[in-house]
């Protein structure tokens, strides 16, 4: 940054009048001193959201972690979920369904965004460099029926919109945990990874998804929860996250790593 035209001690000493003028002088406001100020604008990503809690919608942190790593990347995100109806509602505070309740999926998955959230129709490839795409069982439940149909799941109309026109766009598209088995329905040939393939004495509990990763056409890479899988042919990052027991700061590395794939492909 420029060196300050007055010593620190002057600018406090003469108080916020000094302070106004020189922001009002200084091309950029004050913000120009600022050594951590943008200078350009970052990569501008979606993020799609299916809901609010891991057993029927979006797992939380997750989520929070894609939010944090994004932010840290410089990028400007914008979320996005279908204005759907959840396959159900469960309580889960004893992992159960609550059979009087219906939520929407847009509706709570504001819950994460803090309001900031718009229908899954509006979200196009022009607006963004990039989309990401959190885990949780509500990309089972509520953007695809995997969770109910498995390898002959149907993938929500706007959800299949959205990774087509990403991938004609040649724009990345980065998914975790269970997210990855919509890419690998709905972008053919697509490399993806949701960890290893068998449980390990229960350090992978949902390693069968690799096998219905197989069936749908895709190409399953086995990777540790840590890292990212990166099909440079497609620009499709994955990363397991929680389809492992692990400490909850491996997931946020391996989401850490697959965000910072994604910007890296967006050359941005």
């Amino acid at each position: 940054p420029p060196p300050l035209p007055l010593p620190p001690a002057m600018l406090i000493s003469r108080g916020p009048a000094l302070c106004t003028a020189l922001w009002r002088a200084a091309p950029g406001g004050l913000a120009a001193f600022h050594s951590s100020a943008r200078r350009c604008r970052g990569a501008r990503v979606a993020v799609v959201l299916s809901g609010c809690g891991v057993y029927d919608g979006t797992e939380i942190h997750e989520a929070s972690a894609v939010l944090v790593h994004l932010s840290r990347g410089g990028a400007e995100v914008q979320m996005y979920a279908p204005d759907v109806p959840q396959m159900h509602v469960i309580d889960h505070s004893k992992g159960q369904p609550a059979e009087a309740e219906s939520r929407n999926v847009l509706v709570e998955s504001a819950r994460i965004a803090r309001g900031k959230i718009a229908s899954l129709a509006k979200l196009t490839t022009a607006d963004h460099d990039a989309v990401i795409f959190p885990g949780g069982f509500g990309a089972a439940k509520n953007l695809s029926t995997f969770a109910v149909d498995g390898k002959d799941c149907k993938v929500n109309r706007e959800v299949e919109r959205v990774l087509k026109d990403f991938h004609k766009a040649g724009k990345p598209i980065g998914l975790c945990c269970i997210s990855p088995v919509l890419a690998a329905k709905v972008l053919s040939g697509a490399e993806v990874t949701v960890g290893h393939e068998e449980e390990e004495g229960g350090k992978w509990p949902y390693a069968g998804t690799a096998g219905a990763i197989k069936e749908l056409g895709a190409k399953h890479c086995v990777k540790e929860v840590t890292i990212s899988h990166v099909d440079t042919k497609n620009k499709v990052v994955t990363t397991p996250a929680f389809m492992c027991e692990t400490a909850l700061h491996h997931i946020f590395d391996g989401i850490g790593a697959m965000v910072k794939n994604v910007l890296k492909l967006t050359g941005k």
